[in-house]
């Protein structure tokens, strides 16, 4: 590929391999009250047709389906799909599930009320296109609802910490500007009638900053990798800036750890 056109099915490859690696669904169920806040912000309906992209293990997909949503859960790693139809199932939930990749959603145009992604979609290498895939196959007047770290958040610090020890791939935009209006109006303003984001608030909520540690650093798939990819020395000095940054942010004073992480929700009403 040249300079300026990544090789975006290599990279994907990678992501693949490093979502699928860790356990992501043990963290990704901490997170799901903003799957439950982004259906409100989406004021979505019983009977829509709704797609979670880069559902991981379904946060955002079980919330719709509790709200009585015909849903579509769709992520490219599937093992995290697995976890999700485990807890539809336990909940009794009736959500379709499908492998696809966000960049090629294998749906016609037009096919959903409503598209949905947290903490999903702005991994993607692609971020064009995996935007211009989430609209087309909205409705007109439909809504697409997100759920995306800000640069300046807490896991925006902490991927600007991994990339000083395992630089990111050459040529591949912060996932983090997916949190940002400018880069929000670049993607979606061709393509809606109005984009809303408000900044929102998750607490990161750990025993202690050596348990965060612990989750992360063997659950966690970016972190996990990023360890595997050092030696010794390495994944010491890593440790120590992870934990430098944690206790930056921590607000807890009891020994525990709660750790405020900024985050854009986003609702574009589509044109």
């Amino acid at each position: 590929m040249t300079a300026t056109q990544p090789d975006y099915t290599a990279i994907k490859t990678k992501q693949q391999a490093t979502w699928g690696s860790g356990d992501y669904a043990t963290v990704g169920t901490t997170l799901n009250i903003v799957g439950e806040q982004l259906c409100e912000a989406m004021d979505l309906h019983a009977n829509q047709t709704v797609l979670d992209v880069a559902a991981g293990n379904g946060n955002a997909t079980l919330a719709a389906a509790r709200r009585w949503c015909n849903v579509t859960s769709t992520d490219y790693v599937e093992s995290l799909l697995e976890r999700g139809k485990e807890r539809a199932d336990a909940d009794r939930l009736d959500v379709t599930f499908q492998q696809a990749d966000a960049e090629e959603l294998p749906f016609e145009t037009g096919s959903f009320d409503a598209v949905m992604s947290t903490f999903g979609v702005m991994f993607t290498p692609n971020q064009m296109q995996s935007a211009s895939e989430m609209a087309r196959v909205c409705r007109s007047g439909g809504k697409i609802g997100m759920a995306n770290w800000t640069p300046e958040s807490f896991i925006g610090h902490l991927f600007k910490t991994i990339g000083k020890h395992v630089p990111p791939p050459a040529g591949v935009q912060s996932p983090a500007l997916w949190g940002t209006k400018d880069r929000l109006s670049e993607m979606f303003a061709d393509k809606a009638t109005t984009i809303e984001m408000t900044t929102r608030m998750f607490n990161f909520r750990y025993r202690s900053t050596e348990h965060f540690m612990d989750v992360f650093r063997n659950l966690y798939g970016p972190v996990h990798k990023a360890f595997a990819a050092l030696d010794e020395t390495g994944q010491e000095a890593l440790s120590r800036d992870i934990t430098e940054l944690v206790e930056t942010f921590n607000v807890a004073t009891d020994g525990t750890m709660i750790v405020p992480a900024e985050y854009a929700e986003v609702v574009v009403t589509k044109n």
